[in-house]
């Protein structure tokens, strides 16, 4: 190889940059240096590329090529040329292609340089997975310009986000688990978001309810609420056990005895799914694969923290019982305090300072596993003071939350042994994962472009972004080149 020949045109611009700053860039301001020098040193590294591309291309040597089928390619062509869209800028692959009537062309050098199969290079479309992760479209192209000098349009980032997050259940089907102390508690939880959907892209009923309530010159009611498609979020994650009473957990505000406040078990490991397209069946049972992941022989204390949704709960305890696995499920604490401070302003005026008393003495009731007792008194309590059925209605929805929850809330079980009781991670999955991405104003998502933009940003919040690039790239080989040939190998082109 002669590097002098092969990349003169390098060579030359280096000269050329290297002048120019020995003259008219030894006048510039730093920052006026850094952006000439940036527009420069890109063309430089484009030269570059393409210069490589060039000496590979002449370097291809015509050999024996069988696709997959078992046809012989016998026909072959030089000079044919792809464009393809880098970081750099723009650059021409120009190789052989192996031809047959009624087949499409093989090209050896573009599974040897794992081509795309689209224009806009690897190097391009991790920019746009990333970007596209982090911010609205617009603002992900506009990113991609500013760092690469490139323009994507906007509808070419969502396809390149889709095909980006084309790998995401394979995978994390072949990860391997992060090891856990044996003793630490297995935890998983579900939770679900709406996002505000195309017409297009409502489930069937939902679309029928929001065409219902359609006016002429406004959005209505309805058809703001029908306008979203629910995401089910589902979260894994490991935590050391830590034992607390109902008094570290809750008190009067007036109460200065007994112990001081204890937090709970801190979440490590976390592991987060989304998705939009497919059902909350469907995403819980990704979450028992990621369980079982971490806990093959179900060895460890399976836990698992809910808001309350039936459907979520049915669905949990299926899976459990198809798996054999022995799954407690606990209510959220914080959502029976918000229903017993829904009550409390059944029978106190607003503000009124006893309220946090009579919550904090309820509430403590519950902790200690007396739910239907509570249940029971926020009952009578509401018969006794002969409130209507407007006044008393907040305190019986959370007497009927109680009792139908009642074998939900076993407390004193999980502070006894050191579970947690409280949603907060899967609840800040939805906000991060979902609502500050899907939400940002005026957007309305399609189904692809939703469900790859929760996909890829799930990826990221498991710090898997790396190891998920380089599995999707080995992935594209195959689905691109290697399955075209005759046992999937790709023949040596130079």
């Amino acid at each position: 190889m002669n590097a002098a020949e092969d990349f003169a045109g390098a060579f030359e611009l280096l000269e050329e940059i290297t002048g120019w700053l020995a003259g008219d860039g030894a006048a510039l301001t730093h920052g006026e240096l850094e952006d000439e020098l940036e527009v420069r040193g890109r063309e430089l590294l484009r030269t570059v590329f393409q210069e490589q591309l060039d000496r590979l291309s002449g370097l291809e040597k015509r050999g024996e090529v069988v696709d997959a089928s078992g046809v012989e390619r016998r026909s072959v062509e030089s000079g044919h040329s792809r464009a393809l869209s880098t970081v750099f800028g723009e650059v021409t692959v120009t190789r052989c292609a192996y031809r047959q009537r009624g087949h499409a062309n093989l090209h050896p050098i573009d599974g040897q340089l794992n081509l795309p199969a689209e224009k806009h290079s690897h190097g391009l479309r991790r920019r746009a997975a990333l970007e596209a992760a982090r911010g609205s479209f617009d603002g992900a192209a506009d990113a991609i310009g500013r760092g690469c000098g490139q323009k994507i349009g906007k509808r070419q980032l969502e396809a390149l986000a889709a095909s980006a997050a084309a790998d995401f259940d394979g995978f994390y089907a072949t990860r391997v688990a992060v090891a856990a102390d044996p003793d630490d508690v297995l935890v998983l939880s579900v939770d679900g978001k709406g996002i505000v959907m195309r017409p297009g892209a409502l489930r069937e009923q939902t679309a029928k309810a929001a065409a219902s309530a359609k006016l002429g010159t406004r959005l209505s009611k309805g058809e703001k609420r029908n306008r979203k498609r629910m995401a089910t979020v589902a979260a894994v994650y490991d935590a050391a056990p830590v034992p607390r009473t109902a008094g570290q957990i809750i008190r009067a505000p007036d109460d200065a005895s007994g112990a001081d406040p204890a937090d709970g078990p801190n979440a490590v490991n976390k592991w987060l799914c989304a998705s939009v397209v497919d059902d909350a069946a469907t995403v819980i049972t990704r979450a028992f694969d990621e369980a079982e992941r971490r806990d093959p022989d179900h060895e460890r204390t399976w836990v698992a923290l809910v808001d309350g949704n039936n459907h979520q709960i049915d669905r949990l305890f299926a899976e459990a019982a198809r798996r054999g696995v022995d799954l407690h499920v606990v209510c959220d604490f914080v959502h029976v305090l918000e229903y017993l401070w829904s009550a409390a302003w059944s029978f106190h005026d607003e503000g009124d300072p006893d309220a946090e008393t009579w919550v904090a003495d309820k509430a403590t009731e519950v902790l200690k596993g007396h739910a239907t007792r509570v249940a029971a008194a926020i009952r009578r309590k509401a018969t006794y003071h002969k409130l209507s059925r407007v006044q008393r209605a907040n305190a019986d929805r959370a007497a009927a939350y109680l009792s139908n929850k009642a074998h939900l809330l076993d407390y004193p079980t999980a502070l006894n042994e050191g579970w947690p009781i409280a949603t907060g991670v899967i609840e800040g999955a939805c906000r991060h994962l979902v609502k500050d991405r899907m939400d940002i104003t005026g957007a309305r998502w399609g189904l692809d472009g939703a469900e790859a933009v929760l996909q890829l940003r799930a990826v990221r919040c498991n710090n898997d972004f790396d190891n998920y690039w380089t599995f999707h790239l080995t992935q594209e080989r195959r689905r691109v080149h290697q399955d075209r040939y005759a046992d999937n190998v790709i023949p040596t082109a130079a």
